[in-house]
């Protein structure tokens, strides 16, 4: 992997659709893990590192596109805008990449120790991600895809999908009254 590829993203970076601890077949494909990175537009340093893996991933790629230098806006580029393609507003004022991989990730928290719960690593979150930007020519598709590496949790954040708790949808029930069990 080059470093001129690799990117670790900022700690405003938010996991959506993390499918991060079991692989998953998507359209009936290899299983891989995937997650997609919503990384804030105010978030330059990321956005700027990101812009320069994707040109140093063409460069690279050469050879895959026929050995000369692709025009960009021919080219499928992971980077996309929240604003124009998601209508949701976790997306808003935001870029987001979907990154994959075969291999798992791995997960560790602010002290870089392992998190093994799998709770407390979900889709919402704020995490550091490493991803890595190669060229791919499949089947008349040219791009730049995105791998992901691994993944460092940095805060908590409200959780996406609309997934709710049990402790949201009951409430406790009172055992003194069990005369109706059967009723």
């Amino acid at each position: 992997m080059s470093q001129q590829t690799k990117v670790v993203t900022g700690i405003n970076t938010r996991l959506s659709y993390a499918n991060i601890w079991e692989p998953k077949s998507i359209n009936g494909g290899k299983e891989k893990y995937s997650v997609s990175l919503i990384i804030p537009k105010s978030d330059q340093k990321t956005v700027t590192a990101i812009e320069k893996a994707i040109d140093a991933a063409i460069q690279k790629g050469i050879g895959k596109f026929g050995g000369k230098k692709p025009n960009k806006a021919t080219l499928k580029l992971p980077l996309r805008d929240g604003d124009l393609e998601r209508d949701d507003v976790a997306y808003q004022d935001s870029y987001f990449i979907n990154a994959n991989s075969i291999t798992a990730p791995q997960i560790v928290d602010k002290h870089v120790q392992p998190i093994l719960d799998r709770d407390e690593v979900y889709s919402g979150c704020y995490a550091r991600v490493s991803i890595n930007f190669y060229a791919f020519n499949t089947n008349g598709n040219r791009g730049i895809a995105c791998g992901l590496g691994n993944i460092q949790k940095i805060r908590d954040g409200e959780p996406l999908g609309g997934h709710a708790s049990a402790s949201d949808d009951f409430t406790a029930i009172d055992d003194s009254n069990d005369d109706d069990f059967l009723a």
